[in-house]
């Protein structure tokens, strides 16, 4: 499969093109950019220097990824966005390069970026990951892989979204959220273990209850937080997923969101 470049794109000849990429017409592609095979590359989309996009990757009109971020102390530096395979970058997306903090503002393989969502500077996605339209992620956010984002979610700066949690629309972001969760409600709270999400993604049953089993003992029968892990730490039976949810609440320094109570 040839690559074939519009004669309306500008690309700069220091861009490295693979085979197969589509670039449209008005396209701009910077120098120092990385587009890998049979990527698209759509109508008006902006592609700045310092910026790799993956394999089979669709870009669409009015995107702009790696732009310089949007932080006062940013002060040059040859930062860079990183994208994996396989992800869609939906209309007037925008992903920001990084600061001197991780110098790679990054995201993985087979995510959805739906219209209008900003990523900020320094920001880290899983694989997997959606983000539905008009969500806002400030710099310096992790979300871990297969995480969800519900439309119009903003996300404050250096928040941790755990993996397979579920974000409903609207939600504002300012604590840590824990693996396998759904939140929703103001202020953002746990309301249960993501059971559908992990059942479609090949959970087995036993898990599930043991997860439910964890978050319970974490949410609903202590008083507080520190209790609680002690509780499921000694008390419960040893799993991959509890390892995965006591690492995750004790490295988290900005605190978890809040029960359902």
């Amino acid at each position: 499969m040839s690559t074939l470049i519009s004669p309306q794109a500008h690309v700069s000849p220091s861009a490295n093109i693979a085979e197969g990429a589509i670039i449209e017409p008005f396209a701009y592609i910077d120098k120092n950019v990385t587009i890998g095979e049979r990527t698209w590359i759509g109508p008006h989309a902006v592609i700045h220097s310092g910026t790799t996009i993956g394999n089979d990757c669709k870009v669409f009109s009015g995107a702009v990824i790696g732009a310089i971020p949007q932080d006062l102390k940013f002060s040059g530096e040859d930062s860079q966005v990183v994208i994996g395979d396989r992800t869609v970058v939906r209309e007037c997306v925008t992903i920001n390069r990084a600061t001197t903090d991780r110098m790679v503002t990054k995201v993985g393989s087979d995510c959805l970026l739906m219209a209008y969502c900003h990523l900020a500077h320094d920001v880290a996605v899983g694989d997997h990951v959606i983000i539905a339209n008009s969500g806002n992620i400030a710099g310096h956010v992790t979300i871990e892989d297969w995480a969800i984002l519900e439309g119009m979610v903003g996300v404050q700066q250096f928040v941790t979204i755990g993996q397979h949690a579920f974000v409903a629309g609207g939600s504002m972001v300012r604590k840590n959220i824990p693996p396998f969760v759904k939140a929703a409600r103001e202020p953002l709270s746990f309301i249960g273990v993501n059971s559908i999400g992990l059942r479609r993604r090949g959970f087995a049953n036993e898990q599930i209850v043991n997860i439910e089993d964890i978050y319970r003992t974490l949410y609903i029968q202590n008083g507080n937080i520190s209790k609680a892990l002690r509780v499921a730490e000694t008390e419960l039976p040893q799993s991959e997923e509890k390892s995965i949810v006591l690492e995750f609440i004790s490295d988290s320094d900005k605190g978890i969101i809040r029960g359902p109570f």
